[in-house]
């Protein structure tokens, strides 16, 4: 059988004559919206959870912060941010009273090139000087709003504390502690400071034992900690209201939600689940796995932690990430050279971080996957594992694995789009990330 996958802006093929092929495992085929700025239009004026309209709910006058997601994160943000835009023109805010606020997390600020893609080509000239990166080392930026009652102490950025009116915009996606993207996590940890992120994150871990807690799960908000606490901390900003969309595998947007910031999520959520979750009925021997587009390994490590749900504990994964960027940054590469398990989980009780938590899960997962990537062969070891230049090269290094065990005609999931498509199996939880 021939496959092709996407790697980066192109594509790699390869023929696999000697593996069984299961069933492909991807996201729903969900048609896009037949008029973007329409369907942007008929959310934020009939929103769920809420009685007005957007226009209803703003004033002329008021200072107004939009809260949007940084260059890592697809929410096509430059097709739904102009309708918004206008909406609030119409009403007579002026664009003097809006501020672009940028939701970074952790990550490094957008270059001008990815600012004018977060914008749109119509606001970036209007609103390029009036966008704030946040960031969250910058302890002078934040205000303190309070401590959740899981005790973390909530410092968000002031150009939306200090804001009349807050909009907080996103996509939601599947995510494997958070629960889901979008929502709360434009604010916490979206423009939270350092301290805030990493006390949320924290509970990550089992608060007694040395291993990650099993309650913090991909697509879980009830009774996950870290979901919990984030909405917690968000719900002390006041946020007024919330924009978000979920895009179909095409990166188009399938559907728009907007009102309250926890009830609009919420229907979200449920759109999402049922479009990015796959039922399996059987693992397999290898999986063959693209995360596309993505620009280092810390973001594709989503792809990596859905492959893992589809693979057999003794197989085997492939997972094409160009990772043009890289592995991620010095920050995340400092926890890798910890080098093992129990060394990540100490300097995580020490000082609890995300690019930890990752570092973890990758290690855990790496062990067992050939990268085909631009990454280099240090960049991959950290990551504990093998690296190809070609879908060719680990190909032949997963047969002769796979020859080493015994295994003839080993069995194959093909995931074209797997850093949004979450496998859910009868044979092993969801929720592990560790076994």
């Amino acid at each position: 059988m021939q496959i092709t996958l996407p790697y980066g802006a192109d594509t790699m093929s390869a023929d696999v004559p000697w593996a069984t092929f299961l069933d492909p495992i991807d996201i729903a085929d969900t048609p896009p919206v037949a008029s973007p700025a329409g369907a942007v239009m008929n959310a934020i004026n009939n929103p769920i959870g809420q009685s007005a309209p957007l226009g209803d709910q703003v004033k002329p006058g008021q200072k107004i912060t939009i809260i949007t997601s940084d260059s890592f994160r697809v929410t096509r943000s430059d097709q739904f941010l102009a309708p918004v835009v206008q909406t609030l023109n119409d009403t007579g805010v002026t664009d003097e009273d809006i501020t672009f606020l940028i939701a970074t997390g952790t990550h490094r600020g957008p270059t001008p090139e990815e600012l004018e893609r977060i914008l749109g080509e119509d606001l970036f000239p209007r609103f390029k000087d009036k966008t704030i990166v946040s960031d969250a080392h910058d302890e002078s930026t934040h205000a303190h709003l309070g401590d959740t009652s899981r005790g973390t102490p909530v410092w968000l950025h002031r150009a939306a504390v200090d804001a009349d009116y807050v909009i907080v915009t996103g996509a939601v996606v599947l995510h494997y502690f958070g629960g889901f993207g979008g929502g709360r996590k434009a604010i916490l940890p979206g423009i939270a400071s350092v301290k805030t992120i990493a006390s949320n994150h924290s509970m990550n871990l089992h608060p007694e034992r040395d291993e990650l807690n099993a309650d913090v799960a991909i697509g879980k908000t009830d009774g996950n900690p870290v979901a919990e606490d984030m909405l917690e901390g968000a719900k002390m900003l006041g946020a007024n209201f919330l924009v978000n969309t979920v895009l179909n595998r095409h990166k188009e947007i399938a559907q728009v939600f907007a009102g309250d910031i926890e009830e609009a999520h919420a229907a979200a959520c449920d759109f999402a689940r049922d479009m990015f979750t796959v039922p399996i009925d059987e693992r397999a021997d290898l999986v063959i796995a693209s995360s596309g587009p993505i620009q280092n390994f810390v973001q594709t490590h989503k792809a990596l932690f859905n492959a893992y749900q589809a693979v057999k504990s003794e197989g085997r994964i492939i997972l094409l990430c160009e990772c043009p960027e890289g592995i991620g940054g010095d920050q995340f590469k400092k926890w890798l050279r910890l080098g093992d398990r129990a060394s990540i989980i100490a300097g995580l009780r020490a000082n609890a971080e995300i690019n930890g938590q990752t570092a973890l899960s990758s290690i855990e997962k790496g062990a067992i996957t050939t990268f085909v990537t631009a990454m280099s062969e240090d960049d991959v070891a950290l990551l504990k594992g093998d690296r190809a230049s070609t879908l060719e090269e680990a190909l032949a290094h997963a047969k002769d694995y796979f020859d080493s065990e015994g295994i003839a005609e080993p069995t194959c999931r093909v995931m074209p789009s797997a850093a949004y498509t979450v496998p859910i199996s009868d044979q092993r939880s969801l929720a592990s990330q560790t076994s």
